[in-house]
C-alpha cells in the first residue's frame, strides 16, 4: 500500500504532464488549421504520431524488458519535451511551419512506443494485484478530465498570451513529473531473463506468446476492430456532422464534446470506486456493445444537441470499462518476466487500425456517404427515415453503419470459445 500511495503521487504528476500535452496538440490543431484551412492536414497530425508508434512498438517490448523502466520513462518523456522545445524556439523565432509539426509528432509517436510498454510494466511492479482495476479507473478518470478541460485552458491561454504560455506550460509540468518520477519513485527491476534476447527476437517471443494463447489473440484483434470503426467516425466525422445538421453552432458541438467528456469521467470514477468484476470478458464487449448500440446509433438518429449529448455520454462512459477488463486479463495472462515485449506487441495490434480509420473516415465521408445519401438509389428513402435528409445525412449514415457493425462484432467476440476461456482461467 506504501507502493501504491507513492504510485497515486506518479498519477497527478503525470495527469498534469498530459494535460500540458494536450494543450499543446489542441493549439498546434488551430494553428496548423489557420495556415492550412484543410482538415486533411489537421489528420496528418494525428497519422504521424501514430504510424512510427505502432511500427516501433514491434521492436520495443524486449528492449523495455532488457532495461530499466523507470530510465525509459524519462528519458521517453525528455524526448517528447524536447520536441515541445523545438517548437517554442520556432515559434519565438517565427519561423514554425506544418511539417516541423508531422516531424515532432513522429518522434512522440517514437518516444510513446517505448514509454507506453515500461509505464504499463511499471504498474505492474507498483500496484497490488487487487488494485489494477482501480488504478485503470483512475487513468480513465484523469484522460477525459483532461479531454474536458485541456480546450479549455488552451484556448484562454492562447487567445490571452499566445501558443507560447501553452508550451511553457507544458514544459514547466513535464519538469513536475520527470523530477517525482526521477526522485520520489523506485520502480523493482528484474531483468535477468531478457537480458541477452536481441530486439527482433523479442519481438518474435511476444507475438508468439500471443499466437499460443488464442484468447488473447482473439482479444487484440476484435479490439484492434473496435478501434478501428470508432476512429472511423469519432475522430473526423463527429463535429463536422455536428456542424452540418446545427447549422454551423460552435455551441451544440461544444456541448457535445463536453457530454462525452463527462460520460468518460463519469465512467472512469464508477471503475476506480466498484468492486472489482469477476467477468471481465463479459465486462469488456458488453460494454463495447453498449457503447455502439446507445452512442453511435443515437448519434446517428439524433436532430439535436440534448439527443446528440446523451448518445455521447452513451458513447464515452462505457469506454473506461472495457479499458479496466482488458488491463486486467493481459496483467493476470502475461508473466511479469515478458510484459514488455508482449505488451509493446499488443499495443501494435490493437492500434494498428486506428491511423487507417481516421484517414479512411474522412475519404468515405466527402466521397462516398455524403453523395450516396444525395442519390436517387432505392435504399436512401428507407435511411432517410432514419437518419434524416440534407447535409451531414451520409455521416449521420456512417454512424449508424458503425453502430451495428462494432455491435454485431462486440456479441461475436464475447460468445468465442477461446475468448470465454480467458474468463475460466482466471477464475
Amino acid at each position: 500500500m506504501k507502493q501504491f500511495k507513492k504510485y497515486i503521487i506518479l498519477w497527478v504528476t503525470q495527469s498534469i504532464s498530459q494535460l500540458g500535452s494536450s494543450m499543446t496538440g489542441f493549439v498546434l490543431t488551430l494553428w496548423a488549421y489557420s495556415q492550412t484551412h484543410s482538415a486533411f492536414a489537421v489528420s496528418l497530425m494525428t497519422f504521424c504520431n501514430y504510424v512510427p508508434y505502432i511500427i516501433l512498438s514491434l521492436f520495443a517490448g524486449s528492449f523495455v524488458d532488457r532495461h530499466s523502466k523507470k530510465a525509459i520513462m524519462l528519458i521517453a518523456d525528455s524526448i517528447a519535451a524536447v520536441g515541445t522545445m523545438a517548437v517554442l524556439l520556432l515559434t519565438i523565432t517565427g519561423k514554425m511551419q506544418v511539417w516541423h509539426i508531422y516531424l515532432v509528432n513522429g518522434v512522440v509517436g517514437c518516444s510513446n512506443a517505448f514509454q507506453q510498454p515500461a509505464s504499463s510494466v511499471a504498474v505492474f511492479k507498483l500496484v497490488p494485484e487487487k488494485k489494477l482495476e482501480t488504478v485503470s479507473g483512475m487513468n480513465s478518470f484523469s484522460v477525459n478530465l483532461v479531454t474536458v478541460v485541456s480546450p479549455v485552458l488552451a484556448a484562454f491561454c492562447y487567445g490571452a498570451l499566445g501558443m507560447w504560455s501553452v508550451l511553457l506550460f507544458d514544459i514547466g509540468s513535464f519538469l513536475v513529473a520527470f523530477f517525482v518520477l526521477l526522485f520520489l519513485i523506485q520502480i523493482g527491476e528484474d531483468r535477468g531473463e531478457g537480458q541477452t534476447a536481441s530486439t527482433l527476437k523479442g519481438m518474435t517471443e511476444g507475438w508468439q506468446f500471443l499466437w499460443n494463447n488464442k484468447g488473447l489473440f482473439i482479444m487484440m484483434l476484435t479490439m484492434a476492430a473496435i478501434n478501428f470503426f470508432s476512429r472511423l467516425t469519432y475522430e473526423n466525422i463527429l463535429s463536422p456532422m455536428i456542424l452540418a445538421r446545427s447549422g454551423e453552432n460552435d455551441m451544440v458541438l461544444g456541448l457535445v464534446n463536453a457530454a462525452m467528456g463527462i460520460g468518460g469521467i463519469a465512467g472512469g470514477m464508477f471503475v476506480a470506486l466498484k468492486k472489482g468484476t469477476k467477468n471481465r470478458v463479459k465486462m469488456m464487449y458488453g460494454s463495447a456493445a453498449v457503447s455502439f448500440l446507445f452512442g453511435d446509433i443515437l448519434m446517428a438518429i439524433g436532430r439535436n444537441g440534448i439527443f446528440w449529448s446523451v448518445a455521447g455520454i452513451a458513447a464515452s462512459l462505457p469506454i473506461p470499462f472495457i479499458m479496466a477488463a482488458n488491463n486486467v486479463i493481459m496483467y493476470s495472462r502475461v508473466p511479469q518476466k515478458m510484459q514488455g515485449r508482449v505488451f509493446a506487441v499488443r499495443n501494435a495490434i490493437q492500434y494498428s487500425t486506428i491511423p487507417i480509420g481516421i484517414l479512411l473516415g474522412g475519404v468515405l465521408a466527402d466521397y462516398v456517404f455524403e453523395p450516396f445519401m444525395m442519390s436517387k438509389v432505392t435504399i436512401v428513402p428507407i435511411l432517410e427515415k432514419i437518419v434524416g435528409t440534407g447535409a451531414g445525412s451520409g455521416m449521420a449514415c456512417m454512424f449508424l453503419c458503425t453502430g451495428v457493425s462494432g455491435f454485431v462484432i462486440s456479441c461475436v467476440s464475447y460468445r468465442n470459445k477461446e475468448v470465454q476461456k480467458l474468463n475460466k482461467e482466471q477464475e
